[in-house]
């Protein structure tokens, strides 16, 4: 039976009177762990605020009516030219209306779903944005304004003003930040917008509304949904889109098929519509924690070093074990015993200081026009990187000394005095 109070007792005292070669081996574990949680914390924190850069803005399913050819063209009509060659130029699309059929109705029919969410409508239209002689080209989406900042996080993109200023407001307008700077237009201003009909309406600017994408904030502009179906002159059941909602972003395709399948609308998931940023944000991580492996390799790498050299320098002390009694299992404990000791020590301490460096970064102000709403570099403190680290620190130390144990324990103890 192995006595682990003389184990213990035994590795402290290798461990104290090798200080030196010690503390080098735990700075090893403790640099890779502390650099790992650093650098994890901060690229994810960095994915992190990218990914809620355009996936905020998404919807998980946006219905809509989809402009398409059509199925049968007119030739096709006429039966005499069934099996002629025939030669149509220029073949337009079929002619079909924006409005949403019943847009109303499956708001309520999505809303009761366990799966949604919310779901909201929205109308959105081309436009002119007019002040003095400048005229430019853009579009006004109608949204129920409280909602939209409640599910989709609306508000944190209003730089001036606020999203109960636009609610409250029947001819209130978001302008974007980027056509508020050409045309040199603030809060309170006011600006006329043209209709692609001519018709002209004055709007007071209550907020300013900045995403961060810049060809986005030239163009695009939010209004109440009222204010949007009365410059219009439409009815209040004219929805030109309907934005989804839902508790898991998993159930948007299934959701989706099943939305065009019931209403014969075009419904587009969100990963469906954000393929190539979700393939970016893919190969951004594996990059990061590839790096972060490394780090965590490397470490493991100079603590089999150390230990290895450290059963070198300790071949008498286990002669003189192995003499006095000690089977070679107790030696091989007693340095698995300091490997693991080392991978704690060396660990926790990793832990502590890759928490004060991401403390650190996460101070560090972060100012940038094309991101008005982030105020320092984005850290992710997720629990699951420490447990991550501190497991990597246990398992990596545990097999690096293994090895060097195993040879501890194999040492003939009379070879060892003899050549002495």
């Amino acid at each position: 039976m192995i006595n682990w109070k003389l184990i213990l007792s035994i590795a402290k005292t290798h461990l104290i009177t090798k200080i030196k070669q010690t503390s080098i081996a735990a700075l090893g574990v403790t640099f890779g762990i502390g650099s790992y949680i650093t650098l994890v914390g901060f690229m994810t924190g960095l994915n992190g605020m990218l990914d809620d850069l355009i996936l905020n803005q998404t919807p998980h399913v946006h219905i809509f009516n989809e402009i398409e050819p059509s199925e049968k063209q007119p030739v096709a009509i006429y039966k005499e030219f069934e099996n002629a060659f025939n030669i149509v130029h220029s073949v337009k699309p079929k002619q079909t209306q924006r409005k949403i059929h019943n847009a109303l109705p499956i708001i309520q029919h999505l809303n009761k779903d366990k799966l949604v969410r919310g779901a909201l409508p929205q109308i959105k239209t081309q436009i002119f944005y007019i002040a003095g002689s400048i005229e430019l080209g853009g579009n006004l989406t109608g949204i129920e304004v409280l909602k939209e900042a409640s599910l989709f996080n609306f508000e944190d993109y209003i730089t001036q003003g606020t999203a109960e200023s636009l609610h409250i407001s029947d001819n209130g307008i978001l302008l974007g930040a980027g056509i508020a700077e050409k045309m040199s237009l603030k809060l309170g201003d006011r600006v006329q917008i043209s209709t692609i009909t001519g018709d002209i309406f004055p709007l007071k600017i209550v907020g300013i509304y900045q995403s961060g994408i810049a060809d986005l904030d030239n163009i695009q502009s939010f209004a109440n949904l009222k204010t949007v179906q009365r410059i219009l002159g439409e009815p209040e059941n004219y929805i030109t889109d309907i934005n989804v909602k839902l508790y898991d972003i998993e159930n948007a395709l299934p959701l989706a098929k099943k939305i065009e399948q019931q209403f014969n609308l075009t419904a587009i998931d969100i990963n469906t519509a954000n393929a190539q940023f979700e393939t970016g944000t893919t190969i951004r991580n594996l990059i990061t924690y590839a790096v972060s492996l490394t780090l965590l390799i490397v470490a493991g790498f100079g603590i089999y070093n150390i230990l290895n050299m450290l059963i070198y320098e300790k071949m008498n002390d286990i002669a003189i074990l192995k003499a006095t009694g000690f089977s070679g299992k107790d030696v091989q404990m007693i340095f698995m015993t300091q490997a693991i000791i080392i991978g704690l020590v060396g660990g926790i301490l990793g832990l502590i200081i890759g928490y004060i460096l991401s403390s650190v970064i996460d101070q560090i102000p972060f100012q940038t026009e094309a991101l008005p709403t982030i105020a320092t570099y984005p850290i992710n403190y997720n629990p699951w990187f420490y447990v991550i680290g501190i497991s990597f620190a246990m398992i990596s130390t545990f097999l690096a000394g293994y090895l060097p144990s195993l040879k501890a324990r194999k040492i003939d103890p009379v070879n060892i005095i003899r050549g002495q």
